[in-house]
């Protein structure tokens, strides 16, 4: 915790958050996200049960609250309306839970957000209480907006939600990052550890994922790689990489001095 994430006034020890979708059973899910070594691990609550279909098997048998910070979802959310009370509910099944992750989508092809819906949703959730992490557009003007409107976290994706594409603008990140006085976490697209490692390298404050995880041949595995990536990329971020030099090159070791 010498370098924490603070999140709505409280502090993390892991920068990467995971999802909990499209693993092959819990068993999988919880062994993926103790690889991952992430604390706040976000569930798809149009598509998870958590409480809502009594009787089933719940996602909190295995990610117990007590041990991680749940942070519900509006996957697969369309309007402001569906995403408002989607996270009403939400927070009646976690005993008044208040940090949510909003996403409302405006094409269900391409999974992109719909930022007039977005922000319809945001200012009504952040006057009912809620601390608003929220998915959007890779766009600085709209980011800005959303931290105005008092979302404790702006989450521009990086590339296409599931496509595994890594990050395909990363100066439109930079100008979010350099502007924000809010966390700006990379939500979307990141496909492999290395993607991971450049978001935190351009100075995102961390780096949510679910498909790259629980899509790889061994998700175990690859969640412990993102877990070293995320870590690594933080860690180079904070000491400062060496500028880059056009057209010349510079000797590691000193040319003066030479023996003979």
């Amino acid at each position: 915790m010498n370098d924490p994430l603070i999140i709505a006034g409280k502090a993390y020890g892991s920068r990467l958050l995971v999802g909990t979708g499209k693993y092959k059973d819990f068993a999988e899910t919880r062994a993926a996200v103790q690889a991952s070594g992430a604390q706040i691990i976000t569930v798809a609550i149009r598509r998870t049960n958590i409480g809502q279909e009594p009787g089933q098997p719940s996602l909190l048998e295995v990610l117990p609250p007590a041990e991680f910070t749940i942070l519900p979802n509006t996957a697969g959310c369309y309007t402001a309306e569906d995403a408002v009370r989607t996270l009403r509910l939400a927070r009646e099944l976690l005993d008044g839970h208040d940090l949510v992750k909003l996403e409302v989508l405006g094409d269900k092809h391409n999974l992109f957000p719909d930022m007039p819906e977005t922000l319809k949703a945001a200012e009504i959730l952040v006057k009912d209480g809620f601390n608003v992490m929220v998915y959007c557009a890779d766009d600085p003007i709209q980011a800005k907006r959303l931290e105005e409107l008092g979302c404790v976290a702006v989450m521009p994706l990086a590339s296409l939600i599931g496509s595994g594409m890594g990050i395909l603008n990363p100066w439109n990140l930079r100008l979010i990052i350099d502007n924000a006085r809010v966390p700006v976490l990379v939500d979307a697209g990141v496909g492999t550890a290395s993607d991971a490692a450049i978001a935190m390298e351009l100075g995102c404050d961390g780096v949510l994922m679910n498909s790259a995880i629980a899509g790889a041949q061994n998700p175990v595995l690859m969640a412990a790689a993102m877990k070293k990536a995320v870590e690594a990329g933080r860690e180079a971020f904070l000491a400062g990489r060496m500028p880059r030099k056009l057209y010349s090159a510079t000797p590691s070791s000193p040319t003066g001095g030479l023996i003979g």
